[in-house]
């Protein structure tokens, strides 16, 4: 990777997500498994051209939220292979040039874990307080209004000890007491583990969590209709999230982890990257620390729910823009395993325009497997439908994000044997147009579009750590910006309107279009009268200056 000694790799890469489930199945069971993902990794490294990958979870779990709900952080679940398979894979990709990100569930185990058959065995139990318990409230009830995310109460009563416990998502996941110095030593220890065999970094589940108001006040009413995320989550919206996470007590936590990542970063840097759905920009910004010591970057999802227009894209980018800390590194996410599909959000023309977006704004990007082929959302079936909120809250199901992988036209899609009964998830009806071997076919495929913004990223430091700078003269439904570095200088034209637009630039001289996303425009250009067809993007190296 081309990069200079002032960049690291998290910051001039792009990560791809891997949902281990429905990337390759190896073993013919209608799940993808490590070795799976191990047998694609060429088609990441040289075919594509990703920087780093990041799994979600493969450890043992009962699977209640498909291995978010973890029974043992230090181990492979045997669907998806063991410890040995995932050295392998470590060594793998590691030789191909890339990076390894694995998940870390800090805020809650699953209700199998060893520590949490403990706690809850008796309440003299060493391990009780790992987890929170709670005694029931004045009315007898729970002991506060607080809200699972997936529904209902975030309180489960333990008949046998007479005590309620906390869980944020689901029953089966109740949530670990980080006021517990016992509790942030055993999961260090596992993040330990994991280091010494050679991730290079960790995306952190639901990071802001951890850490609850000590005195568990009651939530209070939501009245302005404000949410956590950028869609309705049902009853959850009622109420203002202020007690039940994100305590100012979560910022030594993430200090500590930044401390153990450095001290394992003598031979080469380790990242952290949490999920952080906070809409505070300030707010979200104090996840990076008061001196950059605590998260490398929390995840910026502002662009999942915005209006596709021109001005409401450049508000999302400008406000991180002011919203950084001196010295922090930005980030944008347009897809993943809790997201509609961009494709089937955006449509076929938008999805090319939200390649080039993400593959040309400052900060880091994360890509989500198979919307580089353009992987629409897949309608579940009620009896097939495998996700827990969905089944429990209906219509925010995520099963239709989290499909298999459809890597060729032929039968299960290349993502299993031919033989294979059944996948776990049932596949697109399209998949014998939308796969990886018939876009690789076609020139001017989405799957071609990524492979030259990647390539031309990877080749112009102008777009790897270059500053951003916004263009004013410009139609309104376009968004025009420049990336500058080491004297070089690209101009990034995004037409987001469906008849053609004339970006007009007094004084500009000449550019030399190093892409469309058409895929049919190179070579010379007047960039003082540039134009646009319908939903159509332009990459340019500036030849004239201003």
């Amino acid at each position: 990777m081309s990069t200079t000694p002032a960049h690291l790799w998290w910051q001039t890469g792009v990560i791809y997500q891997i949902y281990p489930r429905s990337f390759q199945d190896s073993t013919g069971n209608g799940v993808g498994d490590l070795r799976g993902v191990i047998d694609k990794l060429d088609y990441l490294s040289e075919t594509l051209g990703v920087d780093a990958i990041w799994l979600s979870p493969f450890y043992p779990s009962p699977m209640a939220d498909f291995g978010y709900d973890v029974a043992d952080y230090t181990d492979v679940h045997p669907l998806f292979g063991d410890l040995t398979v995932f050295d392998e894979l470590v060594a793998q990709t590691h030789q191909r040039g890339l990076r390894v990100i694995i998940d870390l569930v800090p805020n809650h185990s699953s209700d199998q874990h060893p520590w949490f058959i403990e706690s809850r065995s008796s309440r003299d139990n060493p391990r009780r307080d790992w987890y929170v318990w709670a005694n029931p409230g004045s009315a007898g009830g729970p002991p506060n209004n607080w809200l699972s995310v997936f529904g209902g109460p975030a309180w489960e009563w333990d008949e046998a000890t007479g005590q309620y416990y906390l869980h944020s998502f689901l029953k089966e996941q109740p949530d670990l007491n980080w006021r517990n110095p016992a509790v942030q030593a055993a999961m260090f220890d596992a993040v330990r583990f994991w280091l010494e065999r050679g991730v290079d970094g960790f995306r952190i589940d639901v990071a802001h969590f951890i850490m609850k108001d000590p005195a568990m006040r009651d939530n209070p009413p939501n009245r302005e209709h404000w949410r956590d995320l950028h869609k309705p989550l049902g009853d959850y919206d009622s109420q203002l999230h202020q007690y039940d996470k994100g305590h100012p007590d979560v910022h030594a936590v993430y200090r500590a982890l930044r401390r153990l990542l450095d001290e394992h970063s003598a031979d080469r840097p380790r990242v952290s990257i949490g999920e952080i759905h906070i809409f505070d920009w300030d707010v979200w910004a104090t996840y990076y620390g008061a001196g950059l010591d605590e998260l490398h970057m929390p995840f910026n999802f502002q662009l999942l729910g915005v209006p596709w227009a021109a001005p409401a894209i450049r508000q999302i980018v400008e406000a991180q823009e002011a919203a950084l800390p001196p010295g922090a590194w930005p980030n944008y996410v347009l897809g993943n395993h809790d997201e509609t599909r961009l494709a089937t959000r955006l449509g076929p023309a938008g999805a090319r325009l939200a390649a080039m977006l993400l593959l040309t704004l400052r900060g880091t990007p994360t890509l989500y497997y198979g919307d580089e082929i353009g992987m629409t959302e897949v309608p579940i079936p009620p009896e097939r439908q495998q996700d827990p909120w969905g089944r429990r809250v209906p219509g925010l199901g995520r099963d239709g994000c989290r499909t298999p992988m459809q890597w060729d036209p032929g039968p299960q899609a290349g993502f299993s044997p031919p033989d294979t009964p059944a996948l776990w998830l049932p596949l697109a009806d399209d998949y014998r147009q939308v796969n990886v071997a018939h876009e690789l076919q076609a020139p001017t495929s989405l799957l071609n579009l990524y492979r030259r913004l990647l390539a031309v990223r990877r080749a112009t430091p102008a777009l790897q750590w270059g500053r951003y700078r916004p263009v004013d003269d410009a139609p309104s439904d376009c968004y025009v910006y420049v990336r500058e570095a080491d004297g070089q200088r690209v101009l990034v034209a995004l037409n987001l309107a469906a008849e053609e637009r004339t970006v007009s630039l007094p004084g500009w001289g000449l550019g030399d279009v190093l892409l469309s996303t058409h895929l049919d425009r190179l070579g010379e250009a007047d960039l003082s009268r540039l134009r646009l067809r319908p939903h159509e993007g332009i990459c340019c190296l500036v030849i004239d200056d201003e």
